[in-house]
């Protein structure tokens, strides 16, 4: 989950994660929640529905202003509509609470409502630290954070990571500075 970095920095919360625990709610016990759940989850069909169709909206600012007012008729039944349990409410408090960081996509161009890239993108390290239980030292954590680094840095720019450790290695041996991760601009 992405939030806001600072003043001049958007983040995006992934939706699929707010989805998820909506769909918590549609299959509660509580008769209560499993309506309130199944309110909230018709509202983000159609928000979805809406980024689906956007093709059909003459202008973008037509598609983000509905993409607003679903969004908030949303917001609107997370709070006013709550049926009172603890379940609804905890829902409520967090979409209020980070109410920008859930909705940056309607904002702001090119923001993804989810953030499925980035979680593909790290997903062996998951993989990885439930295989070996992670590391027992500072200089484990260290070590995995700089090859998971290397590994989806190089993997993103088409860049052998063979290669680029070989740079890196030979670098260090010659006493100069190591490679750069940075993927270099065509300025063309």
């Amino acid at each position: 989950m992405t939030t806001w970095l600072n003043d001049n920095v958007a983040g995006q919360f992934c939706l699929a994660h707010f989805i998820r625990d909506v769909k918590f709610l549609t299959t509660h016990h509580n008769k209560k929640n499993r309506r309130h759940g199944e309110l909230l989850l018709g509202h983000l069909r159609k928000l979805f529905g809406i980024l689906h169709r956007r093709d059909e909206y003459a202008t973008e600012a037509g598609f983000r202003n509905a993409l607003t007012r679903v969004r908030n008729n949303m917001l609107y039944d997370a709070i006013m509509s709550s049926p009172g349990t603890r379940e609804a409410d905890n829902l409520g408090v967090r979409v209020v609470d980070h109410f920008k960081s859930y909705f940056t996509f309607i904002t702001t161009p090119d923001v993804e409502p989810t953030n499925n890239l980035a979680e593909q993108a790290i997903r062996f390290v998951v993989i990885h630290r439930r295989m070996t239980q992670g590391t027992r030292s500072e200089g484990g954590r260290d070590w995995c954070e700089r090859i998971w680094t290397a590994i989806t840095t190089c993997g993103q720019q088409s860049r052998s990571v063979f290669a680029y450790l070989c740079e890196a290695v030979t670098a260090h041996f010659d006493s100069s500075p190591a490679p750069s991760l940075i993927a270099i601009q065509d300025s063309s």
